[in-house]
């Protein structure tokens, strides 16, 4: 069944880096907003005469704490419809309509392997709502991998935030890398390049693979790529999860 669409107000937008905004989004007809933390909403934005046209679907960057507002981070796509009317036309006190919250893209209960969050841009989104929810709710866990793929140190959405929470977080290890910036001695913990190489490192191919899931949100290419490489170090299907963007 359908989730009804609401109204909802944005009270907050920030700009985050060059092409990326947050977006804070109040359900004023609602008390609390309650979601799982990796779901994600749809919005229905004026700019198509028909309604397919119209949808679009953010995954939720915050996390669940009792309020009726949702955070979204989005980047601006060169061309997007959807995205354009986000950064040209809503301002603070514009109306939205959407609905969700919606997906089965979120954590397992309990949490009995550990969690490799593989990501890309925008798609840091879930993960940073997952990662806050463990923390907030002293969930058990086992160790925890945010693997963080970006271009240049400039996109790397809540850097400080996600190391502030991994001095807070036993076993959570934030790892951004970046494909387009070199090695720096003055910043000699960064990593460059891209994402498989780090799961790779911390999973090796062996005859007893370690116990994981493997969470994977982003572009297709990397998803895709991601998932042949995670089959080859051993790792059945039923052990990766995905959201896809575009």
């Amino acid at each position: 069944m359908l989730q009804p669409w609401q109204t909802g107000k944005v009270i907050r937008i920030e700009q985050e880096a060059a092409q990326t905004r947050r977006f804070w989004i109040q359900l004023p007809g609602l008390a609390s907003f309650d979601f799982e933390p990796g779901q994600f909403v749809t919005l229905d934005l004026p700019i198509h005469e028909r309604p397919a046209k119209r949808i679009r679907s953010y995954s939720i960057a915050s996390w669940p704490d009792g309020t009726n507002v949702i955070e979204l981070v989005i980047v601006l796509l060169e061309g997007g419809a959807g995205t354009n009317y986000l950064f040209n036309e809503v301002k603070v006190g514009s109306e939205l309509t959407l609905r969700g919250p919606q997906g089965i893209f979120t954590l397992p209960k309990p949490i009995e392997k550990d969690l490799f969050f593989i990501c890309t841009g925008t798609g840091i989104a879930p993960f940073r709502s997952m990662s806050h929810h463990i923390l907030n709710c002293n969930i058990a866990h086992r160790d925890i991998y945010l693997i963080f793929g970006c271009r240049r140190f400039d996109d790397c959405l809540y850097r400080q935030e996600l190391t502030d929470l991994a001095e807070k977080i036993p076993s959570f290890y934030y790892i951004p890398t970046f494909s387009r910036e070199t090695a720096d001695a003055a910043q000699p913990m960064v990593r460059t390049g891209y994402v498989h190489t780090i799961y790779e490192e911390l999973c090796p191919r062996q005859e007893l693979v370690r116990p994981a899931l493997f969470f994977l949100c982003g572009w297709k290419n990397m998803i895709d790529e991601a998932k042949e490489r995670i089959h080859a170090l051993g790792y059945d299907r039923k052990s990766i999860h995905q959201e896809l963007y575009g």
